[in-house]
């Protein structure tokens, strides 16, 4: 299991957006990308566009590596239906991505610490798999014994952020359900991303 450890805040402002939902937006004191005063930035080959909006997608789910994106990719193939569609709902389904959703994290970097923990049921079962594949009708629930910490309930509290549609919550037991597997229209993602231009570029990856 690979952790992100690097700069978050240079890859926000890179992308000019508080990508990870950092309380302390990075972009409030430097909005422009690293390296570049003005704004003024060069016009992107193709491959430079695909290049980016894969960056901007594998940032959105907590730096998941070029390998994990590839996998997704072509399961996302061999499944029937819309390739793109799919391929965002794969990741959209997994087991730390909900946790953050459902507010149990301020940031998808601390969904992943919970479920990595070993705070994070499903079904009342605990599941310490970050890419668990989360299904419609399962029960995600923070362990008892963990619901008294401080990051748990102030993230609950923070309203600036809401759960998506294909998702219920119940705070009150520190609880989520998800009702439907997630269209690609209902996924919050926390900025712009062409996901097609993301399986372009990985259909020429493998």
């Amino acid at each position: 299991m690979v952790r992100y450890t690097g700069p978050k805040n240079r890859i926000a402002r890179r992308f000019g957006a508080n990508i990870f939902g950092r309380a302390r937006n990075p972009l409030l004191h430097k909005p422009n990308p690293p390296g570049v005063h003005g704004g003024r930035r060069k016009k992107k080959s193709d491959y430079g566009a695909q290049l980016e909006e894969q960056q901007k997608l594998k940032a959105a789910y907590g730096m998941l590596t070029l390998k994990k994106l590839l996998n997704y990719y072509k399961e996302s193939v061999r499944r029937e239906g819309h390739s793109a569609h799919i391929f965002i709902q794969l990741l959209e389904c997994r087991l730390d991505n909900i946790v953050y959703r459902l507010k149990f994290a301020p940031t998808i970097f601390a969904a992943q610490q919970l479920v990595a923990h070993g705070h994070v049921l499903v079904d009342g079962k605990k599941v310490d798999t970050r890419s668990f594949q989360v299904k419609p009708g399962m029960t995600i629930s923070i362990k008892q014994k963990t619901q008294g910490m401080a990051l748990i309930k102030q993230s609950l509290e923070n309203t600036s952020r809401e759960v998506p549609e294909y998702l219920s919550l119940d705070p009150k037991t520190f609880s989520g359900k998800m009702e439907s597997l997630p269209q690609h229209d209902q996924v919050p993602l926390p900025m712009p991303i062409n996901v097609p231009l993301v399986c372009e570029f990985l259909a020429h990856t493998h």
